[in-house]
């Protein structure tokens, strides 16, 4: 088992207690202190945990937050990202910059993404893929 950077939608599935990304994260931790998520993973579930006002929920994750690793969006990943953003567009499959930006991090960081959205970042170059919901 490798490290791998969790992308917003399985940790959304982790804090609405999906079975199978409940195994898998309790698998991961047999090999593993924390798990890595991005930096703009962290500000997704915020806002949206802000917007609704879901104090409980907000003071989990928080928690959560606290003890596993936030991976930056550095200048590496910037690169990564201009590069990506290019190269989905010169080739007519454009994705959106917040998945772009996560994949980007993954790749400075060399990790995998766990991700249920295969589809959004399956036409990235060079990202790896897992899908811990199935």
């Amino acid at each position: 088992m490798t490290p791998v950077l969790i992308d917003t939608d399985i940790l959304s599935r982790f804090f609405r207690r999906d079975p199978k990304v409940v195994a898998r994260f309790s698998e991961y931790a047999q090999h593993f202190d924390v798990v890595e998520f991005s930096i703009v993973s962290y500000y997704e579930i915020l806002s949206g945990l802000r917007h609704r006002d879901a104090h409980r929920q907000l003071e989990a994750f928080l928690e959560f937050s606290r003890k596993n690793r936030i991976l930056p969006l550095n200048r590496e990943a910037a690169d990564h990202a201009t590069r990506l953003y290019a190269e989905t567009r010169k080739a007519g499959t454009p994705v959106d910059d917040i998945d772009i930006l996560i994949a980007s991090i993954a790749l400075a960081h060399g990790r995998a993404i766990v991700t249920h959205n295969t589809a959004h970042f399956g036409v990235l170059p060079g990202v790896s893929l897992e899908d811990w919901a199935l």
